[in-house]
């Protein structure tokens, strides 16, 4: 069982790291949306196809933006942490339960 204890904890590690990448970002792409980025720049354009679909789905299913504030990115990054803090420690409490079972 330890073997799968492993597996487990590894993927959560994995998945922990992957989520607060990808949180950064997010956050990235948002304070680049604040000055006047050239559409044309690599950086740029890797960000806006990374966080564009995630981001479109947001904005379609809620439209909230106030004042031209987009929240969106703030509603998925308070989905990783929920992510995060939900799956990533469940996954970890189960391999620790496996793990001495």
């Amino acid at each position: 069982m330890f073997i799968v204890a492993n597996f487990l904890i590894a993927v959560a590690k994995i998945l922990n790291i992957a989520l607060t990448i990808y949180m950064w970002i997010i956050i990235g792409r948002a304070i680049i949306s604040w000055v006047n980025p050239d559409p044309y720049n690599t950086i740029v354009r890797v960000l806006y196809a990374v966080t564009e679909p995630v981001l479109y789905n947001i904005r379609r299913r809620l439209p909230i933006s106030f004042g031209g504030f987009d929240f969106s990115p703030i509603i998925v990054i308070l989905a990783i942490i929920f992510l995060q803090t939900f799956v990533v420690q469940t996954l970890l409490r189960f391999a620790v339960q496996l793990g001495a079972g």
